[in-house]
């Protein structure tokens, strides 16, 4: 039996090398972001590891540097690893974001688990 998914959206709406900010629990902010490299989509709650629960993003969907090879935190400048959520840069060197299994469906949509609903600060 698989779990129920939620879905974030179809790959080919996220271009190569973009980041997206969902809020898949309707809690009124995007608490989860999708960073897409190539054919890996990689998700992460949107919540700094330095200040529990500050959001990542300085504008809508914008949760890269201007390379688009790092995550980056708005308020410390902090940079993440997009496939690790590691932090290699900032206050928060060391710690790592808190990633989130995404699965693409046959259809080419990007799906979120349900049961990771507990585990996002909301």
């Amino acid at each position: 039996m698989t779990s129920p998914t939620i879905t974030l959206c179809r790959l080919g709406d996220l271009p190569d090398g973009d980041s997206r900010g969902f809020d898949p629990y309707a809690c009124g902010r995007d608490s989860v972001f999708v960073v897409r490299q190539a054919a890996n989509v990689y998700a992460y709650q949107n919540a700094c590891p330095h200040v529990n629960g500050a959001p990542l993003a300085w504008k809508k969907n914008r949760y890269l540097n201007a390379a688009r090879d790092r995550i980056i935190c708005n308020g410390h400048g902090a940079e993440f690893d997009i496939a690790t959520g590691l932090c290699t840069l900032g206050p928060c060197r060391g710690e790592r974001l808190a990633g989130l299994a995404v699965t693409l469906s046959d259809t080419g949509e990007v799906q979120l688990a349900q049961h990771q609903q507990q585990e996002i600060s909301l």
